[in-house]
């Protein structure tokens, strides 16, 4: 079985070293295992209940998740801002969560890698997407993490895809993921 990973990236500056990062994940991707990158999270407008309306979903909202729905599994790649997750993640889960008890994160496995400038690589900011993503439905790996520190030195002249680091551990990352995904859909 093949399993799909949808990748959502928390930064949308066009350099983006999380959406390197990502990059990489779709071409270091084993065998058995497709990832692809959502793309229009900033055209997805701030979750609020009164525009959450079957029959007039705003169309970015309706295409985040129906690239939700065909996934099974997701990887979010954060950045780190001022300590906290990205406004456009944490957007994306809160589209997501809804409905309440069965939104597109229930059921399937999430994971948070991503790098940022600090020395511990976004690391709250991962955590405080686990936490958002867990209440929102999502089973959250929590023991699959990959934190990259000093993303604007290290990054500045070579693509994620070519640091041994990654092309060592995300692919590893990748498996995980993917293990979690066959599991769920064989209980």
């Amino acid at each position: 079985m093949s399993v799909r990973i949808l990748a959502l990236v928390g930064s949308l500056r066009a350099a983006s070293h999380n959406r390197q990062l990502a990059e990489a994940a779709v071409k270091l991707a084993p065998e058995g295992v497709e990832v692809e990158i959502c793309e229009g999270l900033a055209d997805v407008p701030f979750y609020n209940e009164d525009i959450d309306v079957e029959g007039s979903l705003p169309e970015a909202a309706r295409k985040l998740r129906e690239a939700g729905r065909w996934a099974d599994a997701f990887l979010l790649f954060s950045p780190e801002y001022n300590g906290t997750i990205p406004a456009v993640l944490k957007n994306a889960i809160d589209w997501y969560s809804r409905p309440m008890g069965s939104g597109t994160f229930v059921g399937k496995p999430v994971a948070v890698v991503g790098t940022a400038y600090g020395q511990y690589g976004g690391v709250w900011a991962q955590d405080e997407a686990r936490k958002a993503i867990g209440i929102a439905g999502g089973t959250v790996l929590d023991d699959v993490r990959l934190s990259i520190p000093g993303s604007i030195v290290r990054f500045a002249e070579t693509h994620p895809v070519d640091d041994s680091e990654i092309t060592e551990k995300l692919p590893t990352v990748l498996k995980q993921v993917a293990a979690a995904a066959r599991q769920a859909t064989a209980v």
